[in-house]
């Protein structure tokens, strides 16, 4: 079997041997939960409770904030006990709504109501799913329905299932792909509704080839599903890569999949569009890896949205004595924690616990010219080039020199003997980029 792959990218140490074979186990739900309002790609989610209101378990707490945006649900039943600002992830303070949970687990009239597929028109499922406010779960959390309603809808000959989890470490989407197959092929055939005449393509690393077995075996029952076997390589998940990979397809920054006739979908977020469809549940809860070698027992839970960071490691076991460092992510492109009482969102993936942090202890001296950030940049920069224009802070020759096409995966810091944080400068001069665009328009 040959295997799909993309152009250059690294091969870091995967750790996914840590937490692999652990299975997903149903987490219970704090006393206090917290429900940043922020947990999508765009605007803000709006409150729709007031401070001392009784809520169920699956209702609605805050409405979407645009048509970029999606609403969040209550994980628990209880009594909404403020409305205030709450520590996140990423270190900043974000409007959130705390829930004291009673734990009558009360839910919403209608929730977990079975469905029959052949019932809903593509109109229902797309609205099921926007109702749901499920936002894609590998990545930046653009909400679901959005990618679903395309101008070119008839164009749509491809839907990718991002199953690569070619984050090192993370094993969330690999324990869906083993315990659940059969619901993540109805979430597909779900999909499929929407786009009749398009096929979908699972895309799995080779080092998962137990999921690859399963779901080939499982996607036989319908013959517009098949799996593709990709090369285990970092970014193989990316969107532009997998989309090359599986179609040899290409696109830039400028352009959507739906541009090149396809959507891409992480396993989780079509798990969270089966339980939408099929079960009328809103997303409440997603599956978190917790492993690093400085945990003391790795895990994989499946957690309702709202708990805490803490919670979920205690629960794990906790960290060891010599841990130093954690994320929230994967150790390419998540999100160092300075703090990790923080609640869990709706693109909480995992947690990593390590016993040394190679940012911190590089120490960085000048570029010796080597290469090695072309060689290994998957969308074919120069990032040596983008690096000296962002040290001279010229963020027009960084875009110049392709700067918007970066995806920020980290590979050419990865690289790089000289230890530039190649990375961290690409992000800066991105976002310069869209404030002085902004400005112009």
């Amino acid at each position: 079997m040959k295997l799909k792959t993309f152009k250059r990218g690294v091969h870091p140490y995967g750790g996914k041997e840590l937490s692999k074979d652990c299975p997903i186990v149903k987490l219970d739900a704090e006393d206090i939960m917290v429900y940043p309002l922020s947990q999508n790609l765009g605007a803000p989610s709006k409150p729709v409770v007031s401070k001392g209101d009784r809520v169920l378990k699956g209702q609605m707490i805050a409405e979407a904030g645009g048509f970029i945006g999606a609403p969040i649900f209550s994980s628990v039943s209880g009594t909404v006990k403020a409305i205030e600002k709450r520590l996140t992830a990423n270190g900043s303070k974000v409007e959130s709504i705390v829930i004291e949970n009673d734990r009558l687990e009360e839910t919403v009239e209608g929730f977990g109501i079975e469905r029959n597929l052949e019932d809903m028109s593509a109109e229902d499922i797309v609205e099921a799913v926007k109702n749901a406010g499920i936002v894609g779960l590998g990545g930046a959390g653009f909400p679901t329905y959005v990618k679903l309603s395309p101008k070119n809808k008839n164009d749509i000959d491809t839907i990718i299932i991002n199953g690569a989890e070619c984050e090192p470490y993370l094993t969330s989407d690999y324990r869906l792909l083993l315990e659940k197959p059969e619901e993540i092929l109805r979430g597909i055939q779900a999909i499929l509704k929407v786009f009749p005449t398009a096929k979908a393509i699972i895309g799995i690393e080779d080092n998962k080839p137990d999921a690859i077995d399963l779901m080939t075996r499982i996607a036989r029952i319908d013959d517009k599903v098949d799996v593709c076997a990709l090369k285990t390589k970092y970014p193989q998940g990316g969107e532009r890569q997998l989309i090359y990979a599986v179609t040899g397809r290409k696109i830039h920054s400028k352009m959507l999949p739906a541009d090149k006739g396809c959507i891409v979908d992480n396993v989780g977020t079509v798990f969270a569009i089966y339980e939408a469809v099929y079960k009328n549940m809103p997303l409440i809860h997603n599956i978190v890896t917790v492993t690093g070698e400085a945990v003391n027992k790795a895990a994989n839970f499946d957690v309702p949205l709202g708990v805490n960071h803490r919670y979920i490691l205690e629960t794990a076991g906790g960290a060891k004595e010599n841990a130093i460092k954690f994320i929230s992510g994967g150790p390419m492109m998540g999100i160092a924690m300075g703090n990790i009482d923080v609640p869990t969102v709706k693109t909480t993936s995992s947690i990593l616990v390590f016993d040394k942090d190679d940012v911190a202890d590089a120490k960085e001296t000048n570029c010796i010219h080597c290469g090695r950030c072309v060689k290994a940049c998957p969308q074919s920069l120069v990032p040596q080039l983008m690096g000296q224009a962002m040290k001279k802070n010229n963020v027009a020759e960084f875009e110049k020199l392709g700067g918007m096409e970066c995806i920020e995966c980290g590979s050419c810091a990865y690289v790089c003997p000289a230890k530039i944080p190649l990375t961290q400068m690409f992000k800066l001069g991105r976002v310069q980029v869209r404030e002085a665009n902004a400005k112009k328009n």
